[in-house]
């Protein structure tokens, strides 16, 4: 025997060993295996195939249809708003959803790719796999009960030596189910035939009165680090008291509760003494009911968590409120408290920090700083270490306006990085008042005029004596759709809204506050729908994350039914965008029903695609195992912005 023979089966016996990670880092690579693309949540492709010289000859490859080709009309009403979703409605001081009979369902998710096969949760009970070279379904499953899955998605868990790959999602009434990515099936060993009841006693304070009630589920995918599924919840946000947003970990394999940190901390926890007396028990909202991210080699995920309930109140809570509106550090393996940072002082204007924490590597005067990027309602960029989270940019504590509501005690500052200027509206004077037409100015100054509205910001506090004309307003800013990054041209991508709200706080029989005078609102003329302020209505803007300052913003959407040489106004949007290495950026989330492709370095809008439904979603990109970078996206209409649900459309795009 030659000493070649030994030497060769060393070799194969290596590379048979390398074969997994091999495979791991391909999938990272051409697949989209989680919201964010990567756990750090950048939703950057290293694809390269489409190009900015090749993009306008994008067309549809195929399409899948969400709803069965036997439901019926009770079937479509499926997605008409919970409990939860109406009270979050009045919360917000929107009304009621402007319906139409649809038989379609509202839809948020953003696709996952993983090894040719992509996984999809529908608005009509149902969890797919489909061929992502052809859409063929590969398996469906029923998710039993009333509950819909995840209104943004699934997570996929790539397995181990002991358990094969697995699907996590979370349903609307509050469950928690694992399924065989191969299969479809119920996840054998994870909790009850693969489903756990996520509405467990410890969720409520004894001795109140408080009850659990249906108000307690998952609108967003939950992350999985390891062998932890980690999960937020979707809470009332009125009343103020109900269940905790306790973000909770999970065992992948059986489904066993593994650790919990109390976003409302506990007495002798941390942050506990800015809670007034007993404000802090069964405090609802203080919940994560958008996308955390890992980073995946220090063992740390970043948790964005939402505003205390009731959001436009806060007299019964007087104190800084943590972990309110904060971004929170956790270890991983433990949910012990490592770092915060409270982008909102006692938040009474509902800026939760629902979008992903972005993880990057930021370049400063000393080197390359492992950063997190935080973009929320407020329309601020914050750079933190994500270590500690000390800001890497300068921020100032800045006075703001006091409160005139009795009992109210507003937070004399709030934190303003001091670089770059805001991506979003954040004041409003009566010279920024819309002449987009003669029309729509008489209408907005009469009104403003006809309530003697008040106005000013940034942080102005909702008015007791006048409605107040709040920029953002509750939707943003940047909504749960966050930002995007390319780390080659270190920009920072986030579409966001110009969408005011004038409200005013009132007070009920019982003495509780409320904002549901029906003079007040969203700040638009309300049958054509167009804002009262100035364009951009929507935008979406490249931010140079090491020097901190804008370097682009655009608007983002149309307005049809404004005369042609008007109507690029932009558009409110929700939904978010994603960034690919040949040096493009692909968003839809306007509602004026549109996919684009934008150069990512100049702004310039290279392809736009006129859906059925406006794209209230986040796109993804792969390269199929044909060799060809599809774009897809779930287009159905829907959210907070009550776009038309005209369809039931996934849309994979292609090169010819």
């Amino acid at each position: 025997m030659s000493i070649a023979h030994p030497l060769r089966w060393l070799v194969v016996g290596i590379t048979a060993a390398l074969v997994p990670l091999l495979s791991f880092a391909a999938t990272v690579n051409s697949d989209w295996p989680t919201y964010g693309h990567d756990p750090g949540g950048m939703r950057y492709s290293p694809l390269k195939q489409i190009t900015p010289s090749n993009v306008a000859s994008l067309k549809p490859a195929w399409t899948y249809h969400m709803r069965p080709p036997n439901a019926d009309t009770a079937a479509a009403i499926a997605a008409t708003p919970s409990a939860a979703d109406a009270a979050q409605r009045v919360a917000e001081g929107v009304g009621p959803p402007r319906r139409r009979a649809s038989r379609f369902s509202a839809s948020q998710a953003t696709p996952l790719v993983v090894g040719g096969v992509m996984y999809l949760s529908t608005p009509y009970r149902k969890v797919v796999a489909l061929q992502a070279e052809s859409g063929t379904e590969l398996w469906s499953f029923d998710v039993p009960g009333p509950g819909q899955p995840s209104l943004r998605g699934v997570e996929y868990w790539p397995g181990d030596a002991k358990t094969a790959s697995r699907i996590v999602f979370g349903t609307r009434d509050g469950r928690l189910i694992a399924l065989d990515a191969a299969s479809g099936k119920p996840a054998s060993g994870f909790g009850v035939e693969g489903i756990i009841d996520l509405k467990t006693p410890d969720l409520v304070a004894g001795g109140t009165g408080v009850q659990m009630g249906a108000q307690y589920g998952l609108t967003s995918p939950p992350i999985v680090w390891r062998d932890l599924v980690i999960t937020g919840s979707a809470t009332q946000e009125y009343p103020q008291r109900g269940p905790y947003g306790d973000v909770r970990a999970w065992d992948i394999h059986t489904g066993a509760l593994r650790w919990t940190f109390h976003t409302v901390p506990r007495p002798g926890e941390v942050g506990h003494d800015t809670w007034q007396g007993d404000s802090w028990q069964n405090r609802s909202g203080v919940n994560v009911w958008g996308f955390m991210t890992v980073d995946a080699a220090r063992g740390l995920v970043y948790l964005p968590v939402a505003a205390p309930a009731w959001d436009r109140y806060g007299g019964d809570r007087v104190g800084a409120n943590l972990y309110g509106t904060s971004i929170v550090a956790l270890d991983a393996r433990t949910g012990r408290h490592v770092w915060h940072f409270q982008v909102v002082h006692h938040d009474i204007w509902d800026f939760d920090t629902q979008a992903p924490p972005l993880l990057l590597d930021w370049k400063g005067k000393s080197g390359s700083v492992p950063a997190v990027a935080i973009v929320s309602k407020s329309g601020l960029l914050f750079m933190l270490d994500r270590r500690n989270g000390k800001p890497l940019i300068p921020v100032e504590e800045r006075p703001v306006a006091a409160s005139d509501v009795p009992g109210e005690q507003a937070w004399p500052t709030q934190p303003m990085p001091v670089r770059p200027e805001p991506f979003a509206r954040t004041t409003f004077s009566t010279a920024d008042v819309a002449t987009v037409t003669p029309e729509l100015e008489q209408y907005c100054r009469n009104w403003i005029s006809s309530l003697d509205m008040r106005m000013g910001g940034p942080y102005l506090p909702v008015g007791w004596h006048k409605p107040t004309i709040n920029f953002p307003g509750r939707l943003g800013g940047a909504n749960w759709g966050g930002a995007s990054f390319n780390p080659a041209l270190g920009l920072l991508f986030v579409n966001s809204s110009d969408f005011g709200h004038v409200e005013q706080l009132g007070q009920r029989e019982d003495g509780s506050f409320t904002t549901a005078d029906p003079s007040t609102g969203r700040f638009q003329e309300r049958e054509k729908r167009w804002p009262c302020q100035q364009p951009p209505w929507g935008s979406l803007t490249a931010i140079d994350v090491h020097k901190g300052q804008i370097l682009w913003r655009k608007p983002l959407g149309v307005t049809d039914n404004l005369p042609e040489a008007l109507q690029n106004t932009g558009r409110p949007n929700i939904g978010g965008s994603i960034a690919t290495a040949s040096g493009l950026v692909f968003v839809g989330a306007t509602d004026d029903a549109r996919l684009r492709a934008f150069d990512a370095r100049s702004g310039q809008t290279l392809w736009t695609w006129k859906l059925e439904a406006s794209a209230h979603a986040t796109p993804i990109t792969y390269l199929g195992r044909d060799g060809r970078q599809y774009i897809a996206i779930v287009a159905t209409g829907g959210s907070f912005l009550d776009s038309p649900i005209d369809s039931d459309a996934l849309t994979v795009f292609a090169l010819p």
